[in-house]
C-alpha cells in the first residue's frame, strides 16, 4: 500500500484506506494501471532483469511476472527504464520470461506447394461423355451384337482372362437414369483429375483404376454375377483427385485433421452417393476408389508438367485405344 500512497501523495490527494487494495491486485495490475514508483531501489535487495529506452515495451514481460505472482518495478535509471526483481526471485523471472518467449516464437510457416493447372479438365470430360454416349448409339446400329452379353463385367468369365470385360462393363450403362447419373458424377470427380494430372493422363488413369476395380469386384463376388456402368471408373476418378492432392501436401496444415480433409471429402461422398439404391454394386464402387486411390499416392510422386501437350495427348489416344482394343476382344 505504500507504492500507492506515495504516488497519490505526489498528485496532491491522500487516498483513503478502504480504497487500497490488496498487494496481490497491485501485483496483477499494477503494470496496466501504471503506478510504479520511481524511488531508488536498493542493489543488495534489487536486480534489473531488462532494460528499454521506452517504458511500454517492458509491460508485456512485467504481466508475465505478475500472471506467476512474481513482485517487480519498473524503473528508470538514467533515461534507461528497468524491469527490477527482487534478488531472491530473480532465477524464477528469467526462466518464466524465457518459457513465455519460447511459447510464443512464431514458428517458421512451412511452404506448401501450390497447385499446378495442367488444364482446364475440360477436353477430358468431353471424350467421357462422348464414349460412354456412343456405346447407346452403336447399340441400335448393330443391334445383331449382344453388347451385354459380350461386354458386361460377369466374375467368372472374368477370373477365366476375359480381361476386357473389365474395360467394356464401364461403356454400358442399364438405362437413361444410370447413364445420365454417372454422366454428372464423372464429369465432376473428372473435372478435377484432369485439372491436377492433365486430360489425357488423368483419365487414362481413370479407366486404368476403374477396370482394376473391375477386377477386384469380379474377384470377390459369386461366379454368375455381372454388372454395367462407369461408376467403377467414376469413383476410381474420385479416389484418384482426393489421394492425389494430400500426397502433393496442396492442403497441408498443422493439425492432421485437416490435412486428411481431401480424403475425408472423398470417404464421405463415397458413402453419401455410393451406397444407395436398390441395384448398387457397392463392392465395385468401393473397389474403384481403393484403386484410385492407390494409383494417386504413387502419380503424386511424378512430376506431371514433364509430360507436356504430346505427353497428354498421347496418354488420351491410348486411353481411347485401349476402349477400342477391348471391344475388338469382346465382339
Amino acid at each position: 500500500m505504500g507504492r500507492l500512497t506515495a504516488g497519490a501523495a505526489r498528485s496532491g490527494a491522500r487516498l483513503p484506506p478502504f480504497f487500497c487494495p490488496p498487494r496481490r491486485w497491485l501485483m496483477l495490475w499494477g503494470n496496466l494501471r501504471e503506478i510504479e514508483a520511481h524511488v531508488t531501489l536498493d542493489p543488495e535487495l534489487w536486480r534489473c532483469i531488462q532494460q528499454s529506452h521506452e517504458r511500454w515495451r517492458l509491460r508485456e514481460a512485467g504481466l508475465v511476472l505478475s500472471s506467476v505472482e512474481i513482485e517487480h518495478r519498473v524503473e528508470e535509471v538514467g533515461g534507461i527504464w528497468g524491469l527490477w526483481v527482487r534478488l531472491e526471485d530473480e532465477p524464477r523471472a528469467r526462466l518464466q520470461l524465457e518459457k513465455f518467449v519460447a511459447e510464443n516464437r512464431q514458428k517458421p510457416r512451412s511452404r506448401h506447394p501450390v497447385p499446378v493447372d495442367i488444364d482446364t479438365g475440360l477436353r477430358g470430360v468431353l471424350g467421357y461423355l462422348g464414349v460412354i454416349w456412343l456405346l447407346p448409339l452403336l447399340q441400335g446400329v448393330f443391334v445383331s451384337v449382344d453388347w451385354y452379353g459380350q461386354g458386361a463385367m460377369v466374375a467368372v468369365r472374368v477370373m477365366e482372362g476375359e480381361w476386357w470385360r473389365t474395360i467394356t462393363a464401364l461403356t454400358l450403362h442399364g438405362d437413361l437414369t444410370h447413364i445420365v447419373s454417372n454422366s454428372v458424377f464423372g464429369a465432376v470427380f473428372g473435372l478435377f483429375v484432369g485439372r491436377h494430372l492433365g486430360s489425357g493422363f488423368g483419365w487414362l488413369m481413370v479407366l486404368l483404376t476403374g477396370a482394376a476395380g473391375n477386377w477386384v469386384n469380379a474377384a470377390l463376388q459369386p461366379d454368375q454375377f455381372a454388372s454395367v456402368g462407369a461408376s467403377t471408373a467414376t469413383f476410381a476418378a474420385l479416389g484418384l483427385v482426393a489421394a492425389f492432392i494430400w500426397r502433393r501436401g496442396y492442403l497441408r496444415a498443422r493439425d492432421w485433421q485437416r490435412s486428411f480433409a481431401p480424403v475425408f471429402a472423398a470417404i464421405a461422398l463415397l458413402a453419401f452417393t455410393g451406397t444407395g439404391g436398390e441395384n448398387t454394386d457397392v463392392a465395385a464402387h468401393f473397389a474403384g476408389f481403393v484403386a484410385g486411390l492407390g494409383a494417386g499416392l504413387i502419380v503424386a510422386r511424378l512430376e506431371l508438367s514433364r509430360l507436356g501437350k504430346s505427353g497428354q495427348v498421347l496418354s488420351g489416344v491410348l486411353a481411347l485405344g485401349l476402349v477400342v482394343w477391348a471391344w475388338s476382344a469382346a465382339v
